[in-house]
């Protein structure tokens, strides 16, 4: 399909006929410089015939039209302007105003109809063309963690994570990312894989952020904030542009390691109904290695003391370490012996190391191809076919950690958008290609030479032997437990064998989880959505409606999800309305919209939002806002139908028929359990887990308590905001001021609840349980103390009450003739009752205090440009069911210098990230960050 969609795409691009009638010449400058203005756009009033200018500012453009007629001059940062065309072959001289500050900017999200940033009326983050050419990160998607409020969370070098307003999560369902309007979220993962599917850099026209609820718009899922990605529209930014990047990735694990970044965007405009564009990138690197070996309390537990070195005899018997797996496998050895004379304490087997189990190679490929058709040869209605697709690698930390290999993802939209409405429908498909889980791979392999019934036996035979030889070479209790392993190892596959290598190659193209760690996966998603805004039916105010509707087909082949037996499918709709109302000389704007939302599993929802703006001052440069919302997330479909053995437990989603879905694996049982069921192993359902388990935190408190909790259903929140923003003078320029302050009250927060599933007796119950003077309840206290029990994540609500609340400020301007300097704060705060509900864990997962600091000049000397940007946070703690700690504070410095050759069209930029030297961790279990340096070059034609 690619192969047929660049062969398209260049024979469109090779066949091109124009008739001439009018020439029009031009120059056009910046206005307080008098310095040319590259890359600005000319194009003739509401047709899509254009140009654009070059390095010089200079222009050429023949047209059909016949004077007289309006041609538009626009540029990114710069006020637009018309001139009117009388005759054939005239020469136009422009000089453009550049906008005071970012707040003069146009944005579409805020209220999905054009107006500037200071209108607004809630808050909005912007990153364009501009800030893509000056921006010192290695890519335009981690250049967004500059902007105020935004994190950018790093699972790997090519997973990154963005989020608002906290709650923060590689898995982060609660902030939507749209690229030209499709949500590029993987359907089984319910979240988007950083930029995997993404815009190249070339392609990006904006980028828009919106912190905080945003489902009164845009539905359910908007909950903790929406980024919305444009591309560039092919009728208006034409030509064949390319970057090629290379540079070193430094980090102490990993060593120096090149990595390659290239892209290509090709466009053209056959006539005043035809466009078309292609764009093609690639990307290779090597992956932050994750190597911490501190030891944990367990999957999802916290960092405790202890290692384990081969030979060492102070060695932790029960090591579990953080980036080790395969040591999650462990037993009581005197409950599983019955033998008084091997000690009460819990093995664990030995484990491989991540690095040993991974490529640990970064790699993406990315193609996008788009045809417009604009049946009336004008921008009044347009037609757009737009094909995407991604294959990669990267790392994803979830429970486990999963190496995604060779992950497919493609997405197809048609639509139909004109300047008051738009329709489009879109499909998302994926395919894990060869993906696995690391924590199952290591469980097998380890399986695969010994079984742990053997290992278990080997170590406690040996254990048992000295002790019943009287301990002849008089060994301390850790030197009889180092010799115990010695002998369980033996025949342990070693990595770079062989042997390792067959057996990790069975384990992980095997999709049983009992043998295997593949996960298989084709789940397909299918989406329409419209809008109409009647400003040309009413005059009164101006109106929009508005609905979408989605489908999945969950198919992962009961890797994921409860689909053994065939795809789970599962729908949601939605509709809106908004009324937008300006008074008092258009200095007070009101804004009112409410959504309603059905899913196939739950009550409907109703989003309400009401926003007022007033704009004070001569020149209407002082803007205040306040804003009411609710927002709401439905759950997701992992959240209802998971069904997944993550090796240190089980999660199972709470949709009412997933109870019935889920059966687990055979489980072996102790022999105590083995004679009371008359079996050696024994299974469990999801309907068993929910209505018989003890909550994990009454274990963990010896009160053994039942376990008691709803099926799970939306979570909502009501967000209170006021801001301001404005333009003070400071002499020859402006201070650009953008504060807010926000509260947010959350609603049945859609959490895991842990608890443990007894396989025998009944919790809490005083019936008879069939054995003389033991009750049910006793039988299943039994089967705990007996380790016959699952641990189980259960997906529900919380009854904890939650608040969060926060702010930000930023600032901008120019200082010392030119140079630009930006200062932005963002303060955030998580409030809840942890006794209203002992078993909750916030995640909230984010600094209390952020700071972020910008200062460059983007023509120093004449095509000479630099930027630096600092970014400092403190600690916080980091919760998660992988595993919990505190992140330390950091200091982050990036910088880049630019030089451009006008006569080659060419930008060539030298610049690096983390530049310090300083690793850090933005979460427990990921790779340390180290340093990134680059040299791009950049051709715009």
């Amino acid at each position: 399909m690619m192969k047929k969609l660049l062969l398209v795409a260049f024979v469109l691009f090779g066949t091109a006929i124009m008739v001439a009638q009018t020439t029009i010449t031009g120059t056009v400058k910046d206005v307080s410089l008098g310095e040319p203005i590259p890359g600005a756009n000319i194009k003739v009033s509401r047709k899509a015939v254009g140009t654009s200018t070059d390095f010089d500012g200079k222009f050429t453009m023949t047209v059909t039209d016949t004077p007289p007629f309006t041609i538009e001059i626009s540029s990114l940062g710069y006020q637009t302007k018309t001139v009117e065309i009388t005759k054939n072959n005239q020469v136009v001289e422009v000089s453009l105003t550049e906008n005071a500050t970012s707040l003069d900017e146009v944005v579409i999200s805020a209220s999905r109809t054009p107006e500037r940033v200071m209108e607004s009326p809630v808050t909005i983050e912007r990153f364009d063309i501009r800030e893509i050419k000056n921006t010192s990160a290695p890519s335009f998607y981690d250049g967004l963690e500059n902007l105020k409020g935004v994190d950018i969370n790093t699972s790997s070098l090519t997973f990154k994570s963005v989020n608002t307003r906290g709650f923060a999560a590689f898995a982060n369902e609660r902030f939507v990312q749209l690229v030209d309007g499709m949500d590029n979220s993987s359907p089984a993962l319910n979240f988007s894989l950083g930029n995997l599917l993404g815009l190249s850099e070339l392609d990006v026209k904006s980028v828009e952020i919106l912190p905080g609820a945003a489902s009164a718009l845009y539905g359910a899922n908007a909950f903790n904030g929406i980024m919305l990605m444009r591309s560039k529209n092919p009728f208006n930014e034409q030509g064949i542009s390319a970057v090629a990047k290379s540079g070193l990735t430094s980090q102490e694990a990993a060593g120096d390691n090149k990595f390659y970044d290239v892209s290509m965007r090709m466009a053209h405009t056959f006539n005043d109904y035809f466009a078309a564009k292609a764009t093609i990138s690639y990307l290779k690197g090597e992956e932050w290695h994750a190597t911490d070996y501190r030891n944990t309390s367990g999957v999802g537990g916290t960092y405790k003391a202890g290692f384990r070195r081969e030979g060492d005899a102070d060695s932790a018997i029960d090591y579990d370490g953080v980036n080790v797996y395969g040591d999650e496998v462990g037993t009581n050895i005197r409950t599983a012996s019955g033998l008084g004379i091997i000690p009460d304490v819990r093995v664990t087997r030995t484990g491989y190391n991540e690095v040993d189990l991974m490529s640990n190679e970064a790699r993406s490929m990315k193609f996008g191809g788009a045809l417009h058709f604009r049946p009336l040869g004008n921008d009044r209605v347009e037609i757009i076919w737009n094909s995407k697709f991604g294959r990669g690698n990267t790392i994803y930390q979830g429970q486990n950690r999963y190496n995604i290999a060779n992950f497919f993802m493609e997405q197809h939209k048609l639509e139909v958008r004109g300047k008051n409405f738009f329709v489009r429908g879109y499909y998302t498909g994926e395919d894990a290609g060869d993906s696995y889980d690391t924590r199952f791979t290591a469980i097998n392999l380890n399986r695969q030479w010994k079984s742990d019934k053997d290992w278990f036996g080997d170590y406690i035979q040996t254990y048992a032997g000295i002790m019943l030889a009287g301990n002849p070479q008089g060994l301390s209790e850790k030197q009889m437990h180092q010799a115990a392993r010695e002998v369980a190892d033996t025949g342990r596959y070693l990595p770079g064998t062989p042997e390792f290598k067959a057996a990790f190659d069975k384990v992980t193209s095997d999709p049983d989880l009992k043998t295997g760690s593949k996960f298989k996966d084709n789940t397909q998603l299918y989406h329409v959505d419209g809008n109409l805004n009647l400003r040309d039916y009413i005059d009164w105010a101006e109106v929009q409606v508005g609905g979408s509707y989605r489908q999945y087909s969950l198919n992962s082949f009961g890797t994921i999800y409860t689909d053994d037996n065939g795809p789970i499918d599962y729908d949601e709709f939605g509709v809106y309305t908004q009324i937008q109302k300006k008074m008092m000389d258009d200095r007070l704007k009101l804004t009112a919209s409410a959504r309603y939302d059905k899913a196939m599993n739950f009550d409907g929802n109703v989003s309400p939002r009401l926003s007022l703006a007033y704009a004070a001052g001569e020149m209407k440069n002082h803007n205040f806002r306040a804003s009411f919302q609710t927002g709401f997330r439905n759950p997701t479909t992992q959240d209802q139908y998971i069904g997944l053995d993550t090796g240190g437990g089980t999660l199972i989603g709470t949709a009412e028929d997933n109870l019935d879905r889920f059966t687990s694996a055979p489980i072996d049982l102790s022999p105590t359990g083995a004679l009371l069921l008359g079996s050696s192993t024994t299974t469990y359902t999801g309907r068993d887990a929910y209505e018989n388990a003890f909550s994990a935190k009454s274990i963990e408190e010896q009160t053994y308590e039942k376990s008691d909790f709803d099926l799970v259903k939306p979570e909502k929140v009501t967000s209170f905001e006021v801001g301001y923003r404005g333009a003070i003078s400071t002499g020859e320029n402006k201070l650009g001021i953008d504060l807010s302050a926000y509260y947010n009250d959350y609603r049945d927060f859609i959490s895991v609840k842990n608890i443990a599933v007894p396989f025998y007796g009944k919790v809490g119950s005083t019936e008879p349980s069939g054995i003389p003077n033991v009750t049910q309840g006793e039988l299943a206290l039994l089967a705990l103390q007996n380790g016959d029990y699952a641990g189980v994540g259960f997906r529900t609500n919380s009854t904890a009450d939650i608040s969060s609340y926060g702010l930000g400020l930023g600032l901008s301007t120019k200082v010392l003739n030119g140079f630009d300097l930006g200062l932005n704060y963002t303060w955030s705060k998580l409030d809840f009752d942890q006794a209203s509900d002992p078993d909750f864990e916030a995640g909230f997962n984010t600094p209390e205090h952020k700071v972020k600091l910008q200062f460059g000049h983007t023509s120093l000397f004449e095509n000479f440009g630099f930027n630096v940007n600092l970014r400092w946070q403190d600690e916080f703690y980091w919760e998660s069911s992988f595993l919990e700690g505190t992140i330390e504070d950091r200091t982050v410095l990036d910088a880049q210098v630019n030089y451009s050759i006008p006569s080659i069209k060419s930008i060539f930029k030298v610049g690096g990230s983390n530049l310090t030297g300083k690793e850090y961790l933005s979460a427990p279990g990921v790779g340390a960050v180290g340093s990134q340096y680059y040299i791009s070059w950049t051709i715009n034609n």
